[in-house]
């Protein structure tokens, strides 16, 4: 095999070779922009923006071979069969590994057990590409998704039934309209949201991040972006069909989810606010188990809010056909643990109450103390069971609004609370991302243009990547592996991004297609003989719109391998050399996942 250094017949013939796949790959691209898929049923001209910002001189960063003094074992892609993946059948367009339906029934109905995470053994897995319903078109730009989602792209119409007289969605022509309504807020979100800004800083930067259990069609955490807030909503896939999906579909942040016997993937002190409209949770049940939850990922000083039953019961209880009693003992019992939680109660009108929880865990002066929860990190939440327990709040700085909290050095790490990351650690991690989203920007001009709205970091780090491509257009879902060396989470929120705990060896607990853009760094490196890389390969399909991108960073021998990979997934790639030059090791890989559709059988190669 030649390498760098030692010239020969193959050096040159390889030269040609790669000429000649360039030159072939920029007439592809052309005869794309020519063809510029728009409107309802097509895909976006997602093919122009590429052909006009493809720079076709560059060759060497297609050579592999010319950028190490030693690629021996490293297969050479043009000799290596490639496995080609078939379509899965039309059947799993909305496939959900996770939460299944089918699997879901088989687990016990008892505290939504049966809503929770249940993934398919290995035997189960799928092995093929998940298509797109035919007719999918690329969702529309940030604001306009947040009220308007072409009906292929998610094509339930039971919603607009079920939820009609409370404005929730609307069914018009080929697209679903969103008016911004909800069961709680029948003048709209924004008046609701307005109220709530009433006593709860939403509008100096000062709440940031927030948690929407129950969220239906996210319409709270839709509007909740014109205050600068980003919401993380969660509802479960049940007989509400798609709601998770129409919230992604929208451009809002959500996972499917449930409150039930494990704990939430997120670190404790994370959010600064929660809320519950109508979400249905039994809040006082198992002595409040699910508001000590709540009360787990609340950042000290965090609110609550809690509007629709039973809130206001004695005026309301004929509404909702219930007995008056009932609904005085479910009161009753969310007030006994606020209580015990030492929230104070800083509002109730209507059917709308707000709580708030202290600054300090000093609750001496109460007759009744809560029993703490014993744990050494209580950050490790990944399927760990519920406790009926208060767990401690980490000691915290004062709150700071948002940008400043963005790049200031959060509190968990002048604290000492993230062994091995010091404040000069954090701010080189800051400066190093900016130059590496500059670096991305060069070759993929179209990063910060708002054809991204949904994007996922899979292995998050401190949030500096999400940091740097901060912007009203795009939000950024930082993912931290179970297996990280670091668990870094709350780290991210404190700088007034959203993220969630993840293993990679699974699939994500979201819908087909709900995400633009995947950075994916180290990730393949981290779960290096952990678990197979065509599964996590394939689960990034299945979560990836069709023209969605991927930036692959990670060591030149690994991208070579997922490089020959994806080759047979219907994937467009390019490889980079790393922006400080072609000797060093680590490399990037820029993808474009194929438009295509359930149907659609035919493929080129990658």
């Amino acid at each position: 095999m030649v390498t760098k250094g030692n010239p020969g017949d193959n050096r040159n013939n390889r030269s040609s070779l790669s000429i000649f796949i360039i030159v072939g790959l920029c007439g592809f691209f052309y005869i794309l922009g020519l063809w510029q898929r728009s409107g309802f049923g097509k895909g976006d001209s997602i093919a122009v923006e590429i052909t006009k910002h493809t720079d076709c001189s560059v060759l060497s960063d297609l050579n592999y071979e010319t950028h190490h003094d030693d690629d021996s074992g490293t297969p050479n892609s043009s000799d290596t069969q490639v496995r080609e993946f078939k379509p899965c059948d039309d059947r799993y367009i909305d496939y959900t590994p996770c939460h299944d339906q089918a699997r879901a029934m088989t687990f016990p109905r008892e505290n939504m057990a049966y809503r929770e995470r249940h993934c398919p053994p290995d035997d189960e897995k799928l092995y093929c590409l998940i298509p797109a319903p035919r007719g999918y078109s690329t969702p529309f730009s940030w604001p306009k998704s947040r009220d308007y989602v072409p009906y292929a792209n998610a094509p339930y119409k039971s919603l607009t039934v079920e939820k009609a007289v409370q404005n929730w969605i609307q069914y018009e022509g080929n697209v679903f309209r969103f008016p911004g309504g909800g069961t709680q807020f029948p003048k709209g979100a924004d008046a609701y949201i307005d109220e709530l800004a009433s006593v709860i800083p939403l509008d100096n930067g000062m709440v940031r991040t927030a948690l929407d259990t129950g969220c239906g069609v996210a319409s709270f955490g839709a509007y909740l972006f014109k205050k600068n807030v980003v919401a993380m909503s969660i509802a479960p896939r049940d007989s509400h069909e798609a709601q998770v999906q129409f919230a992604l579909e929208r451009g809002v942040p959500a996972i499917i989810g449930v409150l039930g016997t494990i704990m939430l993937p997120f670190p404790s002190g994370a959010f600064d606010m929660a809320h519950c409209s109508r979400c249905l949770i039994q809040w006082g049940a198992n002595d409040g188990k699910y508001m000590k939850e709540v009360d787990r990922v609340l950042r000290p000083g965090g609110y609550w809010i809690l509007s629709g039953p039973p809130i206001n019961w004695k005026n309301s209880f004929q509404a909702w056909q219930r007995p008056e009693d009932e609904l005085e003992e479910e009161q009753r019992q969310i007030e006994d643990t606020a209580k015990l939680l030492c929230w104070e109660k800083k509002y109730e009108k209507g059917e709308i109450a707000i709580w708030r929880k202290k600054l300090h865990n000093d609750c001496s002066e109460q007759d009744t103390q809560p029993q703490i929860c014993e744990t050494k990190n209580s950050d490790d939440v990944w399927y760990k069971k519920m406790k009926d327990c208060v767990t401690p709040s980490k000691p915290s700085g004062p709150w700071k609004p948002f940008q400043e909290r963005l790049n200031v050095v959060p509190s968990r790490i002048t604290s000492g609370f993230v062994p091995g990351v010091s404040e000069e650690a954090f701010e080189e991690d800051n400066r190093l991302w900016k130059k590496h989203v500059n670096a991305y920007k060069r070759i993929n001009k179209i990063i910060s243009s708002g054809r991204y709205r949904n994007i996922m970091d899979m292995n998050a780090g401190l949030g500096s990547f999400a940091a740097a491509l901060e912007s009203p257009k795009l939000w950024v879902m930082n993912v931290v592996p179970t297996i990280a060396e670091k668990a870094n989470l709350g780290v991210i929120f404190e700088r007034g991004l959203i993220g969630i705990y993840h293993d990679w060896c699974e699939a994500f607990s979201t819908y087909p297609r709900t995400y633009d853009l995947i950075h994916a760094n180290g990730v393949f490196s981290l779960y290096k003989n952990v678990c197979n890389v065509e599964d996590i390969l394939l689960e990034m399909d299945r979560i990836l719109r069709p023209e969605g991108a991927v930036i692959f960073r990670d060591q030149a021998d690994v991208l070579m391998q997922v490089k020959g990979i994806v080759k047979g997934m219907r994937w467009n790639t390019k490889m980079v050399d790393h922006e400080d030059g072609p000797l060093v090791s680590e490399k990037v890989l820029f993808a474009v996942k194929q438009y295509w559709v359930a149907g659609d059988n035919s493929t080129s190669s990658a």
